[in-house]
């Protein structure tokens, strides 16, 4: 092969730079034509806007005794906090054994029970699909679809399984009706006849709208106070709930939204079966996987007190755990306020409460207080407890077991959140 001379290489340099640049152009015009779908998967669009999640679910373990399902459809209903013109939904089969089978999905606007409002029913796809299989332990999300999402309104999420599926992935403590079909896909319906009712969200963990772009979300990460037991079903007002309305009353179509990412029986550091995943080890996925999250609220360590007769823990120990789940949303930019923990004395589960536990939980809240490990501190404890007996919840605000808030304990749980570090 003859090689050509060094300088020959040069001579056609203008028509070489020429390819180059037509190739570019070419590329920017393909560019902007594909801009679009770039923009979607970037998960914003012209006006610079973003997804944002509007409501959430932790999701847990279903175990050994999860109901199953059949040709069957569920009808999920779910109340945002935000509101969108577009929006999406994420169904999970993080703790399934086996792929899960969506035949078809949709969702509405929610009249009433297990009717949908008319015309505002709405087909989802999955990746261009009306159905999908969900590989064990994954996630889809759905594609996005135009429908007007009020705030703080309620959703109904239908999704037909049409092969036997077991609950194993799910939110326990729904305090929210849902309804299951009889044999069939019902996803369209306008209602589901003679439906059954549950309280519980199988496979569901969130649904997201497309917002402004300084619109942000806060996830309240704890265990049942956060989730809202004892609080009266159907109505909302879990202490999320109250902070949300009292966003939107003060900042209209500024608010953040508010996720709920409690599960009750949640602890810091040890997983609890149906309870779900610790908060150390789920901390990734149900805060800091959430779209549009900035902000973070923790509420966490009283299971770990209370079931310390069978797996022993020291404040020190829950102190650390509650230390890194600070280190870690710092790492990801994001702010994080911890909540101190509420009184339990006299409770009605036998061995939860001892005066020795009661002071555990002192020495955990004094650490929360003076530490400097969070970027705030709000004062739970004090907003809900007996000031003549400080280790009780005030009887007007508790629950019939004197652990958990009753609705006028949550609105108070909300109430000394200051609002300032979420404009």
């Amino acid at each position: 092969m003859r090689l050509m001379p060094a300088r020959a290489k040069l001579t056609n340099k203008p028509q070489t730079i020429g390819y180059v640049l037509a190739f570019i152009f070419a590329g920017l015009l393909c560019f902007l034509a594909g801009g679009q779908s770039l923009r979607a998967a970037l998960g914003v669009n012209d006006g610079g806007r973003h997804w944002v999640a509007t409501w959430m679910a932790a999701p847990a373990e279903g175990g050994a005794k999860a109901p199953s399902i059949e040709n069957q459809t569920l009808r999920e209903i779910v109340h945002t906090s935000i509101g969108g013109d577009s929006v999406r939904v994420r169904i999970s089969n993080t703790f399934g054994k086996e792929p899960l089978v969506i035949g078809s999905a949709h969702i509405a606007l929610r009249g009433s029970e297990s009717a949908i409002a008319g015309g505002t029913d709405r087909p989802l796809r999955f990746s261009g699909r009306s159905s999908i299989s969900i590989p064990a332990g994954a996630l889809v999300l759905s594609d996005p679809v135009k429908l007007a999402v009020p705030a703080t309104s309620d959703l109904a999420v239908s999704i037909f399984f049409p092969k036997p599926t077991r609950e194993d992935t799910v939110h326990p403590l729904a305090l929210q009706t849902s309804y299951v079909s009889g044999p069939g896909d019902f996803t369209a319906a306008a209602s589901i006849p003679s439906a059954a009712k549950i309280v519980t969200w199988p496979f569901l963990t969130g649904v997201d709208v497309m917002a402004p772009e300084k619109t942000s979300a806060i996830v309240a990460f704890g265990d049942s106070i956060t989730d809202g037991y004892d609080s009266t079903p159907d109505t909302n007002r879990r202490w999320p709930n109250f902070l949300a309305a009292t966003l939107l009353q003060r900042d209209s179509g500024a608010a953040p939204a508010v996720l709920n990412a409690g599960i009750s029986g949640n602890r810091v550091l040890q997983d609890n079966g149906s309870a779900g995943q610790s908060a150390l080890e789920r901390f990734d996925r149900d805060v800091i996987a959430q779209p549009g999250v900035k902000y973070v609220i923790v509420l966490e360590g009283i299971n770990d007190i209370g079931g310390s007769n069978h797996e022993p823990v020291t404040a020190a120990d829950i102190i650390a755990g509650l230390q890194q789940l600070a280190d870690r949303a710092h790492e990801q930019g994001l702010r994080i306020f911890a909540g101190t923990l509420t009184p339990f004395e006299g409770t009605e589960y036998p061995g939860y409460y001892s005066p020795e536990k009661d002071k555990m939980r002192e020495a955990v809240n004094d650490w929360i207080r003076t530490s400097h490990a969070f970027d705030a501190v709000f004062e739970f404890d004090k907003a809900v407890l007996d000031p003549k007996q400080p280790g009780r919840i005030l009887q007007a605000m508790s629950g019939p077991d004197n652990l958990h808030p009753n609705d006028a304990g949550y609105k108070a749980m909300a109430g000394v959140i200051d609002l300032s570090p979420f404009r």
